[in-house]
């Protein structure tokens, strides 16, 4: 790990994103073609209605991608995450219910895409001359539903093993018998759109089975039967931690829904029909996914870079990762640009032939569409930028700006004032718009970036002795905000002879890291409501979950070496099974709690009440998350003082007594 770190922070930034970049860049560009290489062979084949049909059947593809994504990047970082508690046997049961989960969703998606497929096709706008080929797709898709949820579900898993070639390699080989498939099934067996059907199941079971038979090569545990009983909680925690995957796709199924009815209606007021739109909007998505999976790809493999360095306050290498990312993504988007502008008869030609309408629909659709899809090369980077550097807020304003706050509304506005043209203009319209919001929020990041962060300094050798006359203790003290458990803590710590560990902490693991004390302090102990949108989309981790880990390892070796007293961190549940430790909770009323805050810390009456309930709501969030126990549960403590009852020296004193008084 120290390794790594150290390569992140000090290897040639172009040598970095080349080792980290061109993986993800081949992942994603397998994914966007596993869908495109099925309407190419329709397209000749069947022809546009072929296509139209998958365009309406996709949706339901979407929908069981963002819970098989969900449930299965949920698992990656619940592995990761309680192998970096050393907590194995936790470790496997996430992972055995995470594959029992996918299995359990996929089988019932199957059954009800099976029993309500015509009313499903209805809500995504099937037209009636495009229905028998939906009907006929959807219904073989339907069958491999369960093959490529769970498939998909592994796959997330095997990476967050430590094998992400493999999992590469699953998904490679799956596309690769698709693209052999498909001609074989629709032109030498002439079945038509149930033919590249039965390509994609067959390949999707093909990765299935690769990816099943990893299940008894997995490194980092090794998985039992007891494992696989399905634990409520244990589910709870993959899917809260899956959650942000699961939003991203269900944002496109919504764009597809609202674009499909949208053309349904709008088309048929047209010259072009309801299917010629329907099917070249849709092939248009699709290519255009081809850039955003570049783009993406080139961003996502930066994204440990910029992270490592942002919290290790090499702000210099922050801006020149970012620089050599938008570089490289407006470059791409520019040569999509041209292209889409220039030769967009010769793209549409690709999926197959036909009349003058579809061709001149065609082109009014790339260059309509994407006018603005220049600027992909800033928005879709901006997002993975500020998702890199632990901003949820602004990461998920830019995630879903596009898609949900200005795309939909914009399609259904202006269809129903200009037709299918303004459903066309819609496109360029949210591009603008979110690339104006992504590059205020860049160009403010960055001038905050050059306020240059010095990394504090190491923690100073604390020269207390400690009392050798009795067996090691150790004692965890959770504290409402402004109950005055710190200073409890403190004192306590001074009768005692013992090391006292609170901001110290935030020392000692910038020193061990390399991350900065204000980045440590800004992203430690507390968990917003927007906090599950920051999970990194390689590791399933959030800068929150990877600073747990190494604070939770700190604190074991810390309370390993010496008698101390540790504050907050969920130090009580980390040293739950040490027999040495006390756990300790104070608390106070709200009035006097306010007092405090208004004294030591300098905050108004009238705020200080707001600012104590946002700060002990997000240290209950923190604690739920990482212990499924509630903070003010006072059956996890040893004892429970209300400072107000006795004051902060006499709840130390009674602290102190009961210490003395054990056996």
């Amino acid at each position: 790990m120290e390794v790594e770190e150290n390569i992140l922070g000090k290897e040639k930034i172009g040598k970095l994103m080349r080792k980290f970049s061109i993986p993800c860049i081949i992942s994603m560009l397998v994914n966007s073609l596993y869908n495109i290489v099925d309407q190419i062979f329709i397209g000749w084949g069947v022809g546009y209605l072929g296509n139209g049909a998958t365009n309406i059947v996709f949706p339901l593809n979407m929908i069981c991608l963002a819970f098989a994504l969900m449930v299965g990047d949920g698992a990656s970082a619940y592995l990761s995450l309680k192998l970096g508690e050393k907590k194995k046997d936790e470790a496997k049961r996430g992972v055995a219910n995470g594959i029992m989960t996918s299995i359990i969703i996929s089988v019932i998606f199957f059954i009800v895409i099976i029993a309500l497929l015509p009313q499903l096709l209805n809500l995504f706008g099937c037209t009636d001359k495009i229905r028998p080929y939906a009907l006929d797709y959807g219904f073989v898709i339907a069958l491999g539903l369960p093959f490529m949820m769970v498939g998909t579900t592994l796959n997330s898993i095997i990476r967050a093993d430590g094998s992400p070639k493999y999992s590469m390699v699953s998904m490679v080989s799956g596309a690769l018998l698709n693209t052999i498939l498909d001609p074989i099934f629709i032109f030498v067996f002439n079945m038509g759109v149930k033919g590249a059907a039965i390509a994609t199941i067959v390949s999707q079971i093909l990765t299935f089975i690769l990816n099943i038979c990893y299940i008894k090569r997995f490194k980092s545990v090794k998985l039992d039967k007891k494992d696989f009983k399905l634990k409520g909680k244990t589910i709870g925690k993959l899917i809260s931690l899956g959650i942000s995957s699961f939003i991203t796709q269900m944002s496109i199924v919504f764009v597809m829904a609202t674009e499909n009815n949208m053309l349904k209606k709008c088309g048929a007021n047209s010259e072009f029909g309801s299917e010629i739109p329907i099917t070249v909007l849709g092939i248009v998505m699709k290519i255009s996914q081809i850039l955003n999976s570049i783009i993406l790809g080139i961003a996502v493999g930066a994204q440990p870079i910029i992270g490592y360095n942002y919290g290790a306050g090499k702000n210099e290498r922050v801006k020149e990762t970012l620089k050599k990312v938008l570089g490289l993504s407006v470059i791409v988007s520019t040569i999509a640009f041209i292209l889409f502008q220039t030769i967009p008869d010769k793209l549409i030609a690709i999926f197959g032939s036909g009349d003058e309408k579809y061709i001149e629909f065609a082109c009014l659709a790339f260059r309509t569409y994407l006018m603005l899809c220049i600027f992909n090369g800033v928005q879709i980077p901006s997002g993975i930028f500020f998702q890199a550097i632990g901003k949820s807020v602004k990461s998920a304003v830019l995630s879903i700006s596009r898609q949900i706050v200005l795309l939909i509304p914009a399609m259904i506005i202006l269809g129903n004032v200009f037709g299918v043209h303004g459903v066309l203009s819609a496109g360029p319209i949210a591009d603008g718009i979110a690339f104006v919001i992504a590059l205020t929020l860049i160009i403010r990041e960055v001038r905050k970036l050059g306020k240059t962060t010095q990394i504090s300094k190491a923690l100073e050798n604390d020269s207390k002795v400690e009392k050798t006359s009795q067996d090691k203790i150790i004692i965890t003290v959770s504290r409402e905000y402004g109950s005055g458990g710190r200073y409890v803590a403190k004192i306590l710590a001074e009768k005692l002879g013992i090391k006292f560990y609170d901001k110290e902490i935030i020392t000692k693991l910038a020193k061990e890291t390399g991350l900065s004390e204000e980045y440590i302090e800004e992203n430690e102990q507390k968990r917003t409501a927007l906090a599950s949108l920051e999970t990194d989309q390689v590791t399933g981790l959030s800068t929150r979950d990877e600073l747990f880990i190494k604070e939770s390892e700190l604190i074991k070796k810390l309370a390993k070496k010496d008698s101390c007293v540790i504050v907050g961190r969920c130090a009580d549940f980390i040293m739950k099974d040490n027999k040495n430790a006390v756990k300790v909770f104070i608390y106070s009323n709200m009035e006097d709690k306010i007092k405090r805050v208004n004294k030591f810390y300098g905050v108004d009456k009238e705020k200080a009440e707001k600012e104590i309930k946002n700060t002990d709501k997000q240290r209950a969030n923190h604690y739920k998350h990482y212990t499924d126990r509630e903070w003010k549960e006072y059956s996890n403590y040893d004892i429970c003082i209300n400072s107000d009852t006795i004051g902060v020296e006499k709840s130390a004193d009674v602290i102190y007594d009961m210490i003395q008084n054990r056996k």
